[in-house]
């Protein structure tokens, strides 16, 4: 038994060696099973039979990688042997090559300066394994990770950058924006001013700014002789001289030429001889072969020159290509005049005018029946030429109106013109151009005689019979346009002429009725009537002096073609045309007839008011408001522009027997009321003004009636009596905060700080939403020091109004008093992100910039606010801070013609045109303020509803607001 042990040991030890694990045996340990069994035989794997998954290797599991042989890989090749692609681009045709790139593909860069800590390697690690699908959904489901995460607060965090990169810009700004304003000022520099800026300085030391060049002096002739008379005869043998000879007396080196026999000086006159024939051998190479002339000319060279230039600016090749054309159209169709006038117009443009001459008669020859060959020919041909050129051209086309016109321009006399014209109307009598051509040169008298032959000859020209009646008297000149309409019954020129042919003789009463049957008698001979044609023709009788003709036509032809609905708002916008073009009497019959068609439309007689007032005169202003009110009772501003026209005209009396009309038809009118108040105020009648407040009180109890009685009396003085008033008011209006302002203020004017501030605070419990009481209060708190309080009542303001510039504005002015610039800017910049289209906010941000930013700013401005007064008036400002007068001039024109209620805009222009501009600049500037009547702006506000101010005028408030301007920009 241990025998057959024995005898099976080494077999079971060879098995396991086989095996790849002869650890044991080697061990004399016992001896390992075989690892099969018979249990095992009998279940099937469940793998057997099926295929093997995707990209399985058997043995790779275990290490066991397989081995290659050569029918795998094919035979041997050199690596200079072709591929077996017959084409392949180069670089691939050899076996070496494509090895090389499969190397180049595969190699991975695995260096250690491709690698970083938190990326990795540059490359991907695994660009060479394949690239699978559940590859494709990683990258997918982490290309859909990454998005949501950079999703995450994006805004935030690109609104933080976007503040960063401000900030960063803010403290540390670029070259280019620190001299942006610098290089704006480039474009003013004149050319002298250019050249005028010394050149930059050279900054290298002395050696290299004049480096020593090898300076070579030519030797003068003295030298020369100097020495050939000192020179000595060698006759001895040089030892150093290699080839043996004798040396030759120096003189005798000499071309004997130079020499004067017999001695051994040189001769200079030779020489000098010599140089002259050099120079003039290269100047005749220079020379103008064309002109002939054998030296050159320096100061007439360049000139010879440029008239050498051809003045055309195409290739040569081009025109010689459109020579040949033309010589081919030429020569193929010779009787074909465009090809003789273009190829004459080549060449006088290519600069052979003689060529074209030739050219062109050449032509006249081919085409001697065609008129622009002969006008072209004309044309090219000098003054004498040109007579003859005519003159054949006559000959050959007596007809023709153009050539004998041609003839007369090309006559200097006068007299001679006028032969060639008559000349021309014996042939060619029917010819409208040369009537009024010969007419033209001839005297009144002799005119008036041709044109009673030349509407004999042409019965159908309008101007040659509006030119006849011009020149004959009345009586005739209608007989001449009776005869004229006969003619021609379908020209309207010639009834509209008939009608300011009665105007200027005093037959009035005539050009109504010649309009009319001009109509009439155009409708039954087919012609439409145009409307816009008509009022055209109607504007320019009115710019001719021909009032009742332009009026006439206006009734006659302002209702045709315009249906019933859109007549009114048709109207309107003919007469603001005629206003617009200066035809002022045409707006004026516009505006008359409308009101006949629509009498008792208030808008209508506005309109027509404001005309009058604008463009009329205060006559005729009041004489449409008389008729307005009695078609219109009820419309008070009507009432109210009578009265105060009469008012400024120092008719009170007027005015208020007006007034008393319009309380009758208008009882209880709060405007009526007050309008009375005012004019008796002004005219210092204070016992009637404040009767009438109290009649108002009782009759027409309003808010605005109890302010302007509690005004009456603050002005007057009596402030107890203001107060009382103010405190009845409140009690029935104490959601008006005007009545609140007044109560303040007046606490405010007694000294009395702690009842105004509680007249603030009640007031604005009533009304929050009050600006005007927040500032009120704002200023107060400022005034007795408590900065603090008044910036958290600004605060709290915000809050109750958002959006509020004039808040924003205050604030910002608050901080920037207080010197804390700092804080003023970050205030201004929060306010410009809630108000970004505020023009106040833009204007004071300009001034907040230091000077070399504020050019940049006001673009800025301009960008945002482009027809905003306020940003307007700031860049007029920023001008003339710059002492540009000009365009600061131009800049408040444009800020007063946009917002002419604007009262800061006319005081700082005012005060402008007081420094820089005549008297007469500002008178006007004063004068236009009067007639805009300004009620708002900050500096204006302040004056004119100072209650020291009261009774003052528009002009004198101007002018106490402009000299309470400081140039402080």
């Amino acid at each position: 038994m241990a025998s057959a042990a024995a005898k099976q040991g080494p077999k079971i030890v060879s098995k396991a060696s086989a095996g790849g694990g002869g650890a044991a045996g080697g061990s004399g340990g016992p001896p390992i099973m075989p690892l099969a069994s018979p249990l095992m035989g009998k279940k099937k794997k469940p793998f057997l039979g099926m295929p093997a998954p995707l990209g399985y290797v058997p043995g790779l599991g275990r290490g066991a990688t397989g081995f290659t042989t050569r029918s795998d890989i094919g035979p041997a090749r050199d690596a200079n042997d072709p591929v077996d692609d017959r084409h392949a681009p180069p670089g691939k045709r050899t076996v070496g090559d494509q090895m090389k790139k499969n190397q180049d593909d595969d190699d991975e860069d695995l260096n250690d300066t491709n690698y970083d800590e938190f990326n990795g390697y540059a490359g991907s690690l695994f660009s060479s394994g394949p690239y699978e699908k559940d590859d494709e959904e990683a990258d997918a489901i982490y290309a859909a990770l990454d998005k949501r995460m950079d999703e995450r607060r994006k805004e935030r965090r690109e609104l933080r950058e976007k503040e960063e990169i401000e900030k960063y810009r803010m403290e540390r700004p670029k070259i280019q924006q620190q001299f942006s304003d610098l290089k704006r000022k480039l474009a003013e520099v004149s050319e002298e001013e250019w050249l005028s800026i010394p050149e930059v300085g050279d900054a290298r030391n002395k050696r290299q700014r004049n480096p020593r060049y090898e300076k070579l002096t030519p030797v003068p002739d003295s030298f020369f002789s100097k020495h050939l008379q000192t020179g000595e005869n060698h006759t001895t043998v040089d030892p150093l001289q290699g080839l043996g000879g004798l040396n030759t007396p120096y003189p005798g080196s000499m071309t004997p030429g130079l020499m004067t026999p017999g001695t051994g000086e040189l001769d200079m006159r030779k020489i000098g001889q010599a140089r002259n024939t050099l120079m003039d051998m290269r100047l005749s190479q220079v020379s103008d072969s064309v002109s002939g002339q054998t030296v050159v000319d320096p100061k007439g060279y360049l000139t010879d020159l440029n008239s050498m230039i051809p003045t055309h600016g195409g290739d040569i090749s081009d025109i010689k290509k459109a020579r040949l054309l033309l010589k081919s159209v030429r020569e193929t169709n010779p009787h074909h005049p465009p090809a003789w006038i273009a190829s004459a117009r080549l060449e006088e443009v290519t600069g052979k005018l003689q060529v074209a001459r030739n050219l062109i008669m050449k032509g006249t020859e081919m085409c001697p029946k065609s008129e622009d060959v002969w006008l072209e020919a004309a044309r090219l041909q000098p003054g004498d030429t040109a007579k003859a050129v005519v003159a054949q051209a006559v000959r050959h086309l007596p007809q023709s109106v153009r050539i004998y016109i041609r003839a007369a321009e090309l006559e200097t006399d006068v007299r001679a013109k006028k032969r060639v014209l008559r000349k021309a109307l014996e042939n060619v009598s029917k010819s409208v151009r040369l009537w009024k051509t010969a007419v033209e040169l001839e005297e009144p008298e002799d005119a008036r005689i041709m044109l009673s032959r030349a509407v004999e000859c042409c019965p159908t020209s309008v101007e040659l019979w509006l030119a006849l009646a011009r020149l004959e008297t009345y009586e005739n000149a209608r007989r001449v346009l009776n005869k004229a309409r006969e003619n021609i019954p379908t020209d309207r020129h010639i009834w509209i002429t008939a009608a300011k042919l009665e105007e200027a003789n005093g037959n009035t009463q005539m050009v109504d009725k010649i309009i009319d049957r001009a109509i009439t008698s155009l409708r039954a001979n087919g012609v439409e009537i145009n409307r816009e044609q008509w009022i055209q023709d109607a504007e320019e009788c009115d710019k001719a002096g021909s009032v009742a003709t332009c009026q006439a036509v206006i009734r006659a032809v302002i209702g045709i073609g315009i249906e019933e609905e859109d007549r009114k708002h048709t109207w309107m916008e003919d007469s603001d045309s005629c206003v617009a073009h200066g035809a002022l009497e045409c707006a004026r019959a516009i505006y008359a007839h409308a009101l006949q068609v629509f009498p008792s439309k208030k808008s209508v007689w506005l309109r027509a008011a404001y005309f009058e007032k604008n463009h009329g005169t205060r006559e005729s202003l009041e004489a449409l408001l008389q008729r307005a009110v009695a078609h219109c009772p009820k419309a008070e501003v009507l009432w109210l522009m009578g009265a105060k026209s009469k008012w400024l005209a120092e008719d009170v009396p007027a005015a208020r027997s007006i007034l008393a009309l319009a309380f009758q038809a208008n009882p209880n009118s709060e405007e009526i009321w007050l309008a009375a108040v005012k004019l008796e105020s002004e005219n210092n009648e204070y016992e009637r003004a404040r009767r009438l407040l109290a009649k108002a009180r009782s009759s027409a109890p309003t808010a605005r009636v109890f302010m302007k009685s509690v005004k009456l009396e603050w002005v007057l003085g009596n402030i107890e009596a203001a107060q009382e008033l103010c405190t009845e008011a409140l009690k029935h209006y104490e959601d008006f905060p005007k009545l609140w302002m007044m109560r303040g203020q007046i606490e405010e004017q007694c000294e009395n700080m702690d009842k105004a501030r509680e007249a603030y605070n009640q007031g604005l419990k009533k009304c929050p939403h009050s600006v005007a009481l927040w500032l009120l209060l704002s200023h107060l708190e400022e005034r007795v020091g408590q900065l603090t309080r008044a910036r958290a009542i600004l605060e709290k303001a915000r809050l109750k109004n958002p959006q509020s510039p004039e808040l924003w504005l205050e604030s910002v002015r608050l901080e920037f008093r207080a010197g804390l610039k700092n804080i003023a800017n970050t205030l201004m910049a929060k306010a410009l992100q809630e108000c970004p289209n505020s023009g106040i906010l833009w204007a004071e941000a300009v001034f907040l910039e230091a000077r070399p930013q504020r050019k940049t700013k006001s673009v800025d401005a301009l960008k945002k606010c482009e027809h905003d007064p306020h940003v307007l008036l700031a860049v007029a400002k920023l001008f003339w801070s710059e002492r540009k007068i000009t365009k600061a001039r131009e800049w408040f024109l444009r800020t007063v013609k946009i917002e002419p209620d604007l009262g800061d805009a006319w005081a700082l222009f005012y005060k402008f045109e007081l420094q820089h501009g005549t008297e007469e600049q500002q008178e006007e500037v004063r004068k236009r303020c009067e007639n805009a009547e300004p009620r708002h702006g900050e500096l204006w506000c302040a004056e004119s509803k100072h209650v020291l101010n009261w009774q003052k005028k528009t002009g004198e408030i101007l002018a106490q607001v402009a000299s309470k301007i400081k140039n402080t920009f």
